[in-house]
């Protein structure tokens, strides 16, 4: 798509969440056993087609990219609507993709794209993402994933392994399922145990690549999900200080906090930037892509931290009642400021 394209699509999608991903439509899907709203699900799916973006169209999907993903994961970030957009349709997705298995991919990216299948990817052990919960004995998958992504309605499970990838039934006789208590409500994570669950392997290439560039996409995701809520964080916050009096004038209109939401303007711009750089190297398979990848999750991580927290405080006392979404928003950054691990190192600045 060409950038006006992208805008285009853009605004459609954010014109279908603003009319169905309410702040109520989002706190109904927090209580909700699969703790999303399978209406607006469906919504994104058969209207926009956003479960379909990434998959190849030999495989029923619109051939897009992982560009035009993440502009959805991006949009998805304003609302916090935790639909299986990026545990399926981005990581799921690029997991059976990298596998490199075109048998696999023909049977379960058609229901994908439809968004009738939900694929959830097993991957962290107990102390995250830099070593598999799950181990291998030939085909036989055994150990527990934690801090999966839509892994309570997942149809199908994509384990990451040091030997490989595998894909196993959801219902599979050995394969449990719990939720896992979150600081964040707006994302249900579970937690999978594979008891001697027999496996199906897919693809035969190097895990250690596959593992690494998976781990690429889903930073990449992350920040742009981060830029989203950010973006959104500080348009609540310019719009808030606009009609809040004190002393007789609107607190927007203080030197000192025009100050703080310039600040906080100039950290989204840059952050934005940082993640569309990423977004398109992973995209492009660029050599540069795990450098931008790796600035991009510092500084997105940094920068929705930071506006949210500069939100909360503008907002004052009203920003942490329950009925406040400035919250939601707040452990959200939080959340994401771990998911799926962190540079082992910060970025240093050569002499």
């Amino acid at each position: 798509m060409s950038a006006a394209e992208h805008r285009e699509f853009t605004a459609s999608v954010r014109a279908l969440l603003t009319k169905h991903a309410t702040s109520a439509a989002v706190r109904a899907g927090m209580d909700a056993e699969l703790g999303y709203d399978p209406t607006l699900w469906r919504l994104l799916s058969e209207q926009i087609g956003v479960a379909a973006l990434a998959i190849p169209e030999e495989y029923d999907g619109v051939g897009a990219g992982l560009i035009e993903s993440l502009l959805v994961v991006g949009e998805l970030g304003r609302t916090l609507a935790n639909v299986p957009m990026l545990g399926s349709a981005v990581l799921g997705v690029q997991a059976v993709l990298l596998s490199g298995d075109g048998d696999a991919a023909a049977r379960l990216l058609p229901g994908v794209a439809a968004g009738s299948t939900i694929l959830a990817v097993c991957w962290a052990g107990a102390d995250g993402w830099d070593e598999p919960g799950i181990h291998a004995d030939g085909e036989t998958l055994s150990g527990t994933a934690h801090y999966v992504l839509d892994g309570l309605p997942a149809d199908t499970l994509i384990a990451v392994t040091t030997s490989g990838l595998f894909e196993v039934s959801a219902d599979a006789e050995g394969v449990s399922k719990r939720a896992v208590a979150t600081m964040d409500p707006t994302r249900k994570l579970a937690e999978i145990t594979f008891d001697a669950v027999p496996a199906r392997r897919l693809g035969d290439r190097d895990p250690l690549v596959v593992a690494a560039r998976l781990r690429e996409v889903a930073w990449a995701a992350v920040a742009a999900e981060q830029v989203g809520a950010a973006r959104r964080c500080l348009e609540l916050t310019v719009e808030y200080t606009g009609s809040r009096v004190q002393f007789g004038r609107a607190i927007g209109s203080f030197q000192a906090l025009k100050h703080r939401m310039a600040d906080m303007y100039v950290l989204v711009e840059a952050a934005e930037s940082a993640s569309q750089a990423a977004t398109a190297a992973v995209a492009e398979g660029s050599a540069s892509a795990a450098e931008d990848v790796w600035a991009a999750r510092i500084h997105c991580s940094e920068t929705f931290t930071t506006v949210v927290s500069e939100m909360v405080q503008m907002h004052g006392g009203i920003a942490i009642t329950w009925e406040h979404d400035a919250h939601l928003f707040f452990k959200r950054a939080h959340g994401d400021a771990q998911l799926f691990g962190t540079p082992r190192r910060p970025l240093t600045h050569s002499a």
